[in-house]
């Protein structure tokens, strides 16, 4: 529906609701029109209204908890979907986002708990199983988000979602061939994502298989999209192949793609100072300190690059500014008094 015929629409809509103000069907139509227009303030108006004609219409509520949701109001969210909840309580997509605000504020027995109900009342539904599996999956239970990411692609054995994340658990699982096999599978499924033809690069890498790593890198940069995080992965893969000039030019790359992000040029500079390039790494993080001052752990390469250039009075400068950003972390004191001991040795020698 183009913008003219959407606007039409919603005339249209909106006369009916004058002669028919009772009529909920309008307000949830119209609702829907605002959203495709992304007009939230709108919708949330529309579905207001609604509630103060209707305040027991159960659609109304549960939408209203999930336009706080993705405005990330997870309090908000969970009030209208718990009062849902008690008007239809055998509702199992209730019991769902409920358990998906509970994910998201990272509490992980309620979450698990009210995707179990879900469960209870829809036991054949892919995306409750695949949200179980994500549970687990963020608080590194690989081995039972493995077993959930199973039962969902045996509800659905072509659910994108599923296999991605399951290749992502054989990864972690340091299981490279199983990853590749559901990463592939995506692959076939939807030939242009992205994403995935970078992951299939990356497990290549790992399991050292340079000219099929480099095809699937190359499909991915010909691909519709941004192109920075696909150079980093290259420029990395390169680096595990030791065709250092080649990940020199990828990460380059990357920087020339946004110039605005630290990752390249930090990994640039570990780069160089691997290559004992030291002047070449510290202009790299140079740069990235330009981008973002009050990250310690720039301030902790450049200090070790002084140090590994014996220019030890700067690189306790530098120790110092990381301790003063990150005055809790006892790695850094650590390595600084250690520095500084050493230096008064000498001093005294």
């Amino acid at each position: 529906m183009d913008k003219k015929e959407l606007n039409a629409k919603i005339e249209e809509t909106l006369l009916a609701m004058s002669k028919d103000p009772k009529n909920t069907d309008n307000y949830h139509a119209l609702a829907k029109l605002y959203a495709m227009e992304e007009k939230y303030e709108k919708v949330f108006s529309v579905y207001e209204s609604l509630l103060n004609i209707h305040p027991n219409d159960a659609q109304a509520i549960i939408n209203l908890g999930s336009l706080w949701f993705y405005q990330k109001d997870y309090p908000k969210s969970l009030s209208y979907y718990l009062r849902a909840m008690e008007l239809d309580p055998l509702n199992y997509v209730v019991f769902f986002n409920v358990g998906n605000v509970y994910a998201e504020l990272k509490n992980f027995s309620k979450a698990l708990y009210y995707y179990n109900r879900a469960l209870d009342l829809n036991s054949s539904n892919p995306e409750i199983y695949n949200a179980v599996a994500l549970l687990f999956h963020d608080f590194q239970d690989f081995i039972e988000a493995k077993a959930y990411y199973e039962k969902a692609l045996y509800l659905d054995k072509n659910n994108l979602n599923a296999h991605v994340d399951l290749g992502n658990v054989y990864f972690k699982l340091f299981d490279y061939q199983n990853a590749l096999e559901h990463y592939k599978k995506v692959f076939e499924l939807t030939s242009d994502n992205k994403t995935v033809a970078v992951c299939i690069a990356n497990t290549l890498t790992l399991m050292k298989e340079k000219e099929e790593a480099t095809k699937y890198f190359q499909m991915a940069l010909e691909l519709e999209g941004e192109n920075y995080k696909t150079y980093v992965c290259k420029a990395i893969s390169e680096s595990d192949f030791k065709d250092y000039d080649a990940a020199i030019e990828a990460y380059n790359k990357a920087i020339n793609e946004d110039p605005t992000k630290v990752n390249a040029y930090i990994l640039l500079g570990n780069l160089y100072s691997n290559l004992n390039q030291l002047d070449k790494a510290q202009e790299q993080y140079q740069k990235a300190l330009k981008i973002n001052y009050n990250d310690a752990n720039t301030h902790m390469l450049i200090a070790n690059a002084h140090y590994m250039q014996d220019n030890i009075e700067q690189a306790l400068i530098s120790y110092r500014v990381a301790i003063k950003i990150q005055p809790d972390n006892d790695e850094y004191k650590l390595v600084y008094i250690q520095i500084l001991d050493e230096y008064i040795d000498k001093k005294e020698n």
